[in-house]
Formats: C-alpha cells, structure tokens, sequence
C-alpha cells in the first residue's frame, strides 16, 4: 500500500475513532434515512414489471423486521434526540433519519428562517406539482423555526396558508419566514414558499399564530417523555 492510501486509510480511520457513540448512532440514522428516502423516491416513480414490485415487497420485509425488533413507544424519545440542542432525528420535515421528509434544511439569517428543500414525486397531489397539505406541512415548520429562533418558542395555535401557483416538484425550492408580531405568549409569524430560481416570487404564502407553553402545560404535555435507558438489555445498543 503506498503512502498515499495509508494516509487517506489513517485519517479516515481517527475520524471514525473520534466520532462519540451518540455521533455514531446519528450518523447511522441518518444514512439509514437517506437510503430510506431514495427507496420511496424510486418506489413511487417505479414502473417495473408486477414481478419486480412482489420481489422487491418480499426483500423488503427481512430488514422492516430486523428494525421492529427494538422499538420505543410512544412515551419515549429518541435516544439520538436533544430536545434542548433542537436534536430531533425524525422530525417528519427535516429530520435526517425520517423516511417521510423531504429533507427540509433551515439556516438563519439576520433573524430570517431561510430554508432549501426539493420535492420528489412521493410528495406529488396534482400530476407533477406538491399535494397542498404538504406545503401546509413546510410551513408550519419554518414558522416554528423562524419563532424559536427568536427565542418565543410555542406550539401552532393556527395556519392560514394562501396558494397563489402550484408548487413544482424535482426543482429546488426556497422558504423564508420571520416572525411578525409578538403579544404576551402569542407570537405571529408569516413565511413563503418560491423557487430557488424565481426567490422573489411566492407560489405559497402562510401567516402562522403561535403560542409559547405556561409550564404546567409543558409539564402536562411533555413532562413523561424519558429517553430510552441504555442499560435496558431490551432497549441498549451500544
């Protein structure tokens, strides 16, 4: 082996020796999730032969059964989740393990929520365009995004979402939103949907009143969720 690949070899070998056993199991949700993603993407667009799509179903099943044999319910979070870092691995819109999300990326900027995502045809309600509910569903979350990063977090207490064009599937998008108003626990915020191409021009547009959580509500809400204890041989995985 010359020194070229040894080195490579190496370095690749103390990043992974760096890497935390949380960071791993992040990392392997993650993958786990994007490989996820592209089998829906290619399941919905699939036009193979009805023999393939039973192969296909039969293969599926041994690894769907492999992941069912540790489950967590409904009580527990994640064990790769953070609540207070904002972790959340499955978050059906941007979580980088779940199956269901586009995956939607949020940066902010100057208190601006900005976020990219593209739409695949799992995502399609009118031939070639975003099922409506789905845009609904981006909204929500960059006006969440926009109102905690303001630091008024809160829970959706209503959405008025406006559709000026149909939003195009398979073409990189653009979603802002910022909060617009702040009254005692009440927080208002507005967001759009457009194209990474036309940024200025809105396809959807979203107003969202939110309401920040007296604590005996979060309590009452959120107060039984535990993580998944490690030391439990029916739950540990590493």
């Amino acid at each position: 082996m010359d020194d070229t690949v040894t080195s490579l070899a190496d370095d690749q070998n103390h990043r992974a020796a760096a890497l935390s056993p949380l960071d791993e199991r992040r990392a392997a949700i993650a993958d786990l999730g994007a490989t996820l993603r592209t089998l829906i993407e290619h399941a919905t667009a699939s036009e193979v032969s009805t023999e393939d799509l039973r192969r296909a179903a039969a293969l599926i099943r041994e690894p769907s059964a492999l992941l069912a044999e540790r489950q967590r319910t409904r009580q527990q979070l994640s064990s790769a989740d953070d609540l207070l870092a904002g972790v959340r691995m499955y978050n059906p819109v941007g979580g980088s393990g779940s199956a269901l999300a586009p995956p939607l990326v949020v940066e902010l900027r100057d208190g601006v929520a900005v976020g990219t995502c593209v739409l695949g045809l799992a995502f399609e309600g009118p031939p070639t365009y975003a099922h409506g509910g789905v845009s609904a569903l981006l909204m929500d979350q960059m006006l969440g995004y926009a109102i905690v990063g303001a630091g008024h977090p809160g829970m959706t207490a209503s959405l008025t979402t406006d559709y000026r064009a149909p939003v195009p599937l398979k073409t990189p998008l653009r979603l802002t939103a910022e909060v617009t108003g702040i009254d005692g626990r009440k927080v208002t915020a507005r967001g759009t949907i457009a194209t990474a191409a036309e940024p200025d021009r809105a396809l959807v547009e979203a107003t969202g009143l939110f309401l920040a959580l007296a604590p005996e509500q979060a309590q009452r809400l959120f107060g039984a969720l535990v993580h998944p204890d490690p030391t439990d041989p029916a739950v540990a995985h590493d």
